[in-house]
Protein backbone atom coordinates (compact mmCIF):
# COMPACT_ATOMS: atom_id res chain seq x y z
CA UNK A 1 0.00 0.00 0.00
CA UNK A 2 2.86 2.41 0.80
CA UNK A 3 4.44 1.67 -2.58
CA UNK A 4 1.20 2.56 -4.36
CA UNK A 5 0.98 5.81 -2.39
CA UNK A 6 4.58 6.74 -3.25
CA UNK A 7 4.02 6.04 -6.93
CA UNK A 8 0.84 8.09 -6.92
CA UNK A 9 2.53 11.02 -5.17
CA UNK A 10 5.51 10.88 -7.53
CA UNK A 11 3.20 10.86 -10.55
CA UNK A 12 1.27 13.85 -9.24
CA UNK A 13 4.48 15.75 -8.53
CA UNK A 14 5.74 15.16 -12.06
CA UNK A 15 2.43 16.16 -13.60
CA UNK A 16 2.30 19.38 -11.59
CA UNK A 17 5.91 20.21 -12.42
CA UNK A 18 5.33 19.84 -16.15
CA UNK A 19 2.53 22.40 -16.14
CA UNK A 20 4.58 25.17 -14.55
CA UNK A 21 5.98 28.12 -16.46
CA UNK A 22 9.69 28.38 -17.15
CA UNK A 23 9.92 31.77 -15.49
CA UNK A 24 11.60 33.51 -18.45
CA UNK A 25 8.55 35.75 -18.89
CA UNK A 26 5.18 36.27 -17.30
CA UNK A 27 2.24 38.20 -18.64
CA UNK A 28 -0.66 39.67 -16.69
CA UNK A 29 -2.94 38.56 -19.50
CA UNK A 30 -6.30 38.22 -17.78
CA UNK A 31 -8.93 35.69 -18.86
CA UNK A 32 -8.34 33.76 -22.07
CA UNK A 33 -11.56 35.15 -23.49
CA UNK A 34 -9.65 38.43 -23.96
CA UNK A 35 -6.66 36.85 -25.72
CA UNK A 36 -6.05 37.17 -29.43
CA UNK A 37 -5.68 33.93 -31.36
CA UNK A 38 -2.18 32.50 -31.64
CA UNK A 39 -2.83 32.17 -35.38
CA UNK A 40 -2.98 35.98 -35.60
CA UNK A 41 0.43 36.21 -33.93
CA UNK A 42 1.77 33.61 -36.35
CA UNK A 43 0.42 35.61 -39.33
CA UNK A 44 1.99 38.81 -37.99
CA UNK A 45 5.38 37.18 -37.46
CA UNK A 46 5.34 35.50 -40.88
CA UNK A 47 4.58 38.91 -42.39
CA UNK A 48 7.79 40.16 -40.73
CA UNK A 49 9.83 37.34 -42.27
CA UNK A 50 9.75 34.81 -39.43
CA UNK A 51 9.42 31.08 -39.90
CA UNK A 52 7.27 30.01 -36.97
CA UNK A 53 7.86 26.45 -35.79
CA UNK A 54 5.72 26.37 -32.64
CA UNK A 55 3.62 28.63 -30.44
CA UNK A 56 2.72 27.57 -26.92
CA UNK A 57 1.46 29.19 -23.73
CA UNK A 58 3.95 29.82 -20.94
CA UNK A 59 3.54 32.08 -17.92
CA UNK A 60 0.42 33.67 -19.38
CA UNK A 61 2.36 34.62 -22.54
CA UNK A 62 2.67 33.16 -26.01
CA UNK A 63 6.09 31.56 -26.39
CA UNK A 64 7.23 31.35 -30.01
CA UNK A 65 9.94 29.08 -31.40
CA UNK A 66 11.21 29.57 -34.92
CA UNK A 67 13.59 31.48 -37.14
CA UNK A 68 13.54 35.27 -37.06
CA UNK A 69 13.74 37.53 -40.12
CA UNK A 70 17.55 37.13 -40.17
CA UNK A 71 17.23 33.34 -40.19
CA UNK A 72 18.49 32.98 -36.61
CA UNK A 73 16.88 30.52 -34.24
CA UNK A 74 14.58 32.42 -31.90
CA UNK A 75 12.60 31.85 -28.72
CA UNK A 76 10.47 34.89 -28.01
CA UNK A 77 7.54 35.80 -25.78
CA UNK A 78 4.50 37.86 -26.75
CA UNK A 79 1.61 39.26 -24.72
CA UNK A 80 -1.54 37.37 -25.76
CA UNK A 81 -3.80 40.42 -25.58
CA UNK A 82 -1.61 42.99 -27.38
CA UNK A 83 0.68 40.58 -29.28
CA UNK A 84 3.55 42.90 -28.31
CA UNK A 85 6.96 41.34 -27.52
CA UNK A 86 7.63 40.70 -23.84
CA UNK A 87 11.13 41.33 -22.54
CA UNK A 88 12.90 38.51 -20.74
CA UNK A 89 15.92 38.80 -18.55
CA UNK A 90 17.70 35.95 -20.27
CA UNK A 91 16.30 35.67 -23.81
CA UNK A 92 19.02 37.87 -25.33
CA UNK A 93 21.82 36.32 -23.32
CA UNK A 94 20.55 32.77 -23.82
CA UNK A 95 20.31 33.13 -27.59
CA UNK A 96 23.75 34.72 -27.85
CA UNK A 97 25.30 32.22 -25.46
CA UNK A 98 23.80 29.39 -27.51
CA UNK A 99 25.41 30.84 -30.63
CA UNK A 100 28.68 31.34 -28.81
CA UNK A 101 28.54 27.79 -27.47
CA UNK A 102 27.89 26.27 -30.87
CA UNK A 103 30.57 28.39 -32.55
CA UNK A 104 32.88 27.86 -29.57
CA UNK A 105 32.68 24.10 -29.98
CA UNK A 106 33.77 24.20 -33.61
CA UNK A 107 36.55 26.78 -33.09
CA UNK A 108 37.60 25.03 -29.88
CA UNK A 109 38.11 21.83 -31.84
CA UNK A 110 40.25 23.60 -34.47
CA UNK A 111 42.61 25.23 -31.95
CA UNK A 112 43.44 22.00 -30.13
Amino acid sequence: MKTFLHITLATLALAAGGAQATGLATCDSGPRSGWQASSKLEETLKGKGWQVRRIKEDGGCYEVYGLDAQGKRAEAYFHPVTLEPVATGSSTSSSSSSSERSSGHSSGGKSR
